[in-house]
Parts: structure tokens; C-alpha cells; sequence
């Protein structure tokens, strides 16, 4: 257990290099940016590798190293699959890549019509080209969540939301994603991205967010 604060601070020491690093440092802003997704996804494997070894009383600096050398895995991982599916899908979904996920944000609008659970035409392409990336990238999770804004009643929102992620969970599978792979969750109205009180505001609040979390392999 006495290991851990020196792991703790050989993963201090990589988080700190991000910023001194010459390929950090001359690269062009798209490059640090990749550079930094890498280093988040290595400093958060370190701590995971320090963690499980100093809980079992393991080699706490070496469970760091081998954790931030899987986290930099996973992170160049999630790079290129975040290319790929920013070059096939279409404008309005919004993809962020933390450095351990990938999170794509589908407006309702153009999931949804009004007050409805059926995926829009237009979007079933879109989906299924989801579908196919998570068919190329197995290793993988999918947690899909359906939001709301605060029209109408919360008990609506709230299963209005779950059958919408249900919804787009159901286009996943019938493209050929595992139902071991996926879990639906309807949030409701309860976490807002934006204000309620304008239409603008609104119309970000109604999402459905499909967020692809690595697994250890």
C-alpha cells in the first residue's frame, strides 16, 4: 500500500509532460489536441493500473505503467475511430472524444417527430453506419441515453426518453450489434445541457447521446 503515492506521482510526471513534450509544443493545434486525447487516456490508465495493484497489494509503480500503456492504447483507438465516423455521418451529430470515450450527441429533432419514439428515415443510414463502426471496433460498450427537455410532465419526459433510446438501441441491434454490448438509459428532463426557458435551449436539451466506452481486452 506504501507504493501508491509514488505511482501516484510517476502519473503526475506523465500529465506533466503533455505540456513540456517537443512534439506538444511544435505541433499544430490539431496535432495537441490528438496529443493530449493520448496522454488523458494514459494518465487515466495509470491510475486505474496503480489502483487494482496497490488494492491487491501488487507492484502499484508497475501497474501504472502497464496501465497507462493500455489507456494509450485505447486512446489512439478511439482517435481513429472518432476519424472515421466524423468522415461518415452527418453534420449534426456532434461527436466528443475524452481520451477514454466517445460520446455522439443526436438532436431529437431530427431523430424524432414531435412527442414520437420512431427513428426518422433519415437517421437510419446514419445509425447504421454507427452500427458498422461497432462491428469494427468490438472491445467496446455502448451506453445509449435518451434526454428530454422540461415540456410536459416529468413522468412523460421520463418515458418518453427511455423509449426513445430504446428506440435507437433497436436500430443498433437490428444492424447487428450484440445485445450484450448495449445498455439503454432515459434520463428524462434531469440533466439539461441548456437553458429551458428559450426554444433554443430547448431544442439542445432533446438528445439521445450513444457513448462507446472501451473494455479491457
Amino acid at each position: 500500500m506504501k507504493t501508491l503515492p509514488i505511482s501516484l506521482s510517476a502519473v503526475a510526471v506523465l500529465g506533466l509532460t503533455a505540456c513540456t513534450d517537443p512534439a506538444y509544443v511544435s505541433g499544430s493545434a490539431d496535432d495537441r489536441d490528438q496529443y493530449r486525447k493520448t496522454k488523458n487516456g494514459a494518465i487515466i490508465g495509470a491510475l486505474a493500473g496503480a489502483g487494482i495493484a496497490a488494492v491487491t497489494d501488487g507492484d502499484a509503480l508497475m501497474g501504472a505503467a502497464l496501465g497507462a500503456g493500455a489507456g494509450a492504447i485505447i486512446g489512439n483507438v478511439l482517435d481513429k475511430q472518432e476519424a472515421e465516423l466524423r468522415a461518415q455521418l452527418d453534420d449534426e451529430v456532434h461527436i466528443e472524444n475524452t481520451g477514454d470515450r466517445l460520446i455522439l450527441t443526436l438532436p431529437q429533432d431530427i431523430l424524432f417527430d414531435v412527442d414520437s419514439y420512431s427513428v426518422n428515415a433519415g437517421l437510419q443510414d446514419d445509425l447504421a453506419k454507427v452500427a458498422s463502426s461497432l462491428d469494427k471496433y468490438p472491445d467496446s460498450t455502448v451506453q445509449i441515453l435518451g434526454h428530454t427537455d422540461n415540456t410536459g410532465s416529468a413522468s412523460h419526459n421520463q418515458g418518453l426518453s427511455e423509449r426513445r433510446a430504446n428506440a435507437v438501441a433497436d436500430v443498433l441491434l437490428t444492424n447487428g450489434v450484440p445485445v450484450s454490448r448495449i445498455d439503454t438509459i432515459g434520463r428524462g428532463e434531469d440533466q439539461p445541457i441548456a437553458s429551458n426557458l428559450d426554444d433554443a435551449g430547448r431544442r439542445q436539451n432533446r438528445r439521445v447521446e450513444i457513448v462507446i466506452l472501451p473494455t479491457a481486452t
